[in-house]
């Protein structure tokens, strides 16, 4: 008879608490974050985030753009400003993703550079006990030296070496190669960290604006934000902390090819900073202006037409409006606005329905067509249509200064009282119009568009730029391998030499690790250093 003794069943185990069960999925969800997959998983993200950026206008960069843009599509507009569309790079998504690579790459980089640094420290490991099951080895190796003889010939060939002698006689030489490959990746993420860093700190502390400037003593500019055309200012600074200078363009010289290329731009500017003397300074496009907390950037140039009205009443008004080319050859266009004329002396009341506006289209050379043939000012003339009426400016609507408002025209409020052809004026003429008014073309001046900028952490970015390319490049080029050598006493048959076994271990895909060893080998039993 026998007898089956029944154990017990094992106790289930106890459910885990729910403290416990929270602990395991934060550190679940810490490495899912800071492992090299979601890294680059987010830096895709991250450039998929900044397309519409490039598509859509934006407010930072040119507001009457996102002006024009809610015009042209009412429907779509809100929608997109709800989504962050026209302030993409500040919306909370964009900078979600920001922040989710910044700690991506920290978690996942501060490991990695420490164990680097222990892989370091640490000798090479001892040999296999198993050396002609690597991928590369070789046996019966003659070697007539000793081990520190080899391990001085590994050195030469830049190895970490490491000699361990055992109490039987034998020896071991252990020698690896290729670190600079994770110093290189190191480096990269540390570069592109210095970028990330560079660029959110250059967004709140950093700023720029445009203005367009006109050649003459009469059209300065100094820094501060009413004169801009448009600007935008970092989250952390004011207004106050604009550095202090004034510019003044004194001259511009464009040349160009005979097809009407662009050859060469140069802008000499008077500059003034911290209400110091003025100075002659030149700049051109890959060369900006550089002062004390800004960069002149020159981006972009073109023609200003000076008009001269003469009212009613016998009253002359002077402007200098820039035109705006719209094609290679500069054919520019624009408007001029004289909303305080005609204005009866005796009784000193303005009538906005005898304000003027004149819009049309400057050609520095008149061809046959309604285009200029050359962008240089060779046969010089404008065309301009004549506006009698209300131009809108006291409403308080914002509204594009290079043109006229096509509202107040619909409605009736502005009328063309020159008819449907625009009139052409070369420099010097004068038009008179219906009422007898009279407005004169007196001519051009050259102007330049300026993007005034500063950057505190420019040269943070360069630099990590710089150690980034060089990281690429010692990771894709540096290679990991291992290279053992064993000896052990040599038989009768060879001589009183040592015999060597050696195997070789690419830690990395190395197509040239075969030939390498082959020297290797070589070296060590030709007895050369």
């Amino acid at each position: 008879m026998t007898v089956v003794e029944e154990r017990p069943a094992p106790a289930a185990a106890p459910p885990p608490r729910p403290g416990h069960r929270l602990w395991a999925l934060l550190r679940n969800s810490w490495r899912q974050l800071t492992s090299m997959r979601t890294a680059l998983v987010l830096l895709f993200l991250l450039a998929i985030a900044a397309i519409p950026g490039s598509i859509f206008p934006q407010r930072a960069v040119d507001s009457q753009r996102v002006t024009e843009y809610y015009a042209a599509h009412p429907q779509l507009a809100p929608w997109l400003e709800r989504l962050g569309g026209f302030e993409v790079y500040g919306s909370p998504w964009f900078a979600s993703i920001y922040l989710l690579l910044f700690t991506s790459l920290i978690g996942c980089v501060v490991p990695r550079l420490r164990d680097h640094v222990r892989s370091l420290r640490l000798a090479p490991p001892e040999a296999p006990s198993r050396l002609e099951r690597l991928p590369q080895h070789a046996s019966d190796i003659s070697y007539d030296g000793g081990p520190t003889d080899l391990a001085r010939m590994l050195r030469k060939r830049r190895f970490r070496t490491k000699v361990r002698e055992h109490e039987d006689g034998s020896w071991t030489v252990s020698a690896e190669k290729g670190h600079l490959k994770e110093t290189g990746n190191l480096f990269f993420h540390f570069a592109l960290l210095a970028v990330l860093i560079g660029v959110g700190f250059g967004h709140w502390y950093g700023w720029h604006g445009n203005r367009i400037l006109v050649a003459g003593a009469d059209q300065g500019f100094c820094d501060t934000l009413a004169q801009y055309d448009d600007s935008t200012l970092g989250p952390r600074v004011d207004a106050a902390d604009l550095p202090n200078f004034c510019l003044t363009l004194n001259r511009f010289e464009a040349s160009y090819q005979e097809t009407g290329q662009p050859k060469s731009f140069e802008a000499t500017v008077g500059v003034s900073e911290d209400d110091g003397p003025v100075k002659s300074r030149e700049f051109t496009v890959n060369d900006p202006l550089r002062l004390h907390h800004a960069n002149v950037h020159l981006i972009g140039h073109g023609y200003a037409v000076t008009l001269r009205y003469t009212d009613r009443f016998g009253e002359s008004q002077l402007k200098t409006v820039p035109f705006l080319p719209v094609d290679s050859m500069f054919t520019s266009e624009g408007v001029a606005q004289f909303p305080d004329v005609n204005i009866d002396p005796k009784t000193d009341k303005r009538d906005s329905s005898l304000q003027m506006g004149f819009e049309g289209r400057y050609l520095p050379t008149v061809g046959t067509g309604a285009t200029s043939t050359f962008p240089a000012e060779n046969a010089p003339a404008i065309f301009l249509t004549a506006y009698r009426g209300d131009l809108g400016l006291d409403v308080g609507t914002p509204g594009s200064v290079y043109s006229l408002d096509q509202g107040q025209i619909a409605t009736g409020d502005l009328k063309n009282v020159s008819g449907a052809r625009p009139h052409e004026l070369k420099v010097g003429e004068t038009w008179t119009l219906d009422d007898g008014t009279k407005l004169e073309f007196v001519g051009t001046r050259p102007y330049a568009t300026l993007a005034i900028r500063y950057d505190p952490t420019q040269s943070l970015i360069l630099i990590g730029a710089v150690i980034g390319l060089i990281g690429l490049m010692l990771s894709l080029g540096g290679h990991r391998r291992r290279v053992w050598f064993r000896a052990l006493p040599a038989s009768s048959e060879k001589g009183s030499g040592t015999l060597l076994t050696a195997g070789g271990l690419p830690r990395t895909d190395y197509p040239g690790f075969a030939d390498e060893f082959t020297g290797l080998v070589k070296a060590a039993e030709e007895g050369n250093p």
